[in-house]
């Protein structure tokens, strides 16, 4: 069994961008699993992704509104034949990431996160593996907006790979 999965943040629509990105609408229809790790903006936008989406997990942000506070938790937790992933928005500062990290989530494999609009992808010291996917319409101090794909095959999370849009929104 394969998953393929689609990774994004920090949409900020309509605040920073009017609409997402086509490209980014094409890896959501395309993936069995899409996870938003918060800063949607628009509760109309969640309903899109929601739409668009086979399997949607979600969290909050801190600059989403009351309505999406609602309806969406400000952590996710869900497990894909076999690998555990955790998601939250915020993580604070990127010194001591990971260790905060492995100590807030010890039962994760994977921690999706956003806010700071920029990628990351790394490994802490006792497994854990931290992915940001910056931002497809928002890319503050980054050369371009980005999402993240990546598959699950056979109970590990494989091909994470950083993908760049291929125009500004």
């Amino acid at each position: 069994m394969s998953l393929r999965l689609v990774l994004v943040a920090d949409t900020h629509v309509p605040k920073r961008a009017r609409a997402m990105p086509e490209q980014v609408w094409t890896a959501v229809e395309a993936a069995d699993v899409v996870f938003h790790a918060g800063d949607w903006i628009s509760a109309g936008l969640l309903d899109e992704f929601e739409q668009r989406s086979r399997r949607l997990v979600g969290v909050y942000g801190n600059n989403d509104g009351d309505e999406l506070r609602r309806r969406l938790p400000e952590t996710a937790s869900v497990t894909l034949d076999g690998v555990r992933f955790s998601m939250i928005h915020e993580t604070g500062q990127a010194r001591g990431r990971e260790q905060r990290c492995e100590a807030l989530f010890p039962d994760a494999d994977v921690l999706v996160f956003g806010h700071s609009h920029i990628p990351w992808n790394t490994v802490a010291p006792g497994g854990l593996r931290l992915l940001n996917p910056g931002s497809p319409t928002d890319r503050r101090r980054q050369p371009v907006c980005t999402y993240m794909t990546a598959v699950v095959v056979n109970g590990s999370l494989g091909d994470v790979q950083l993908v760049e849009l291929s125009t500004s929104p």
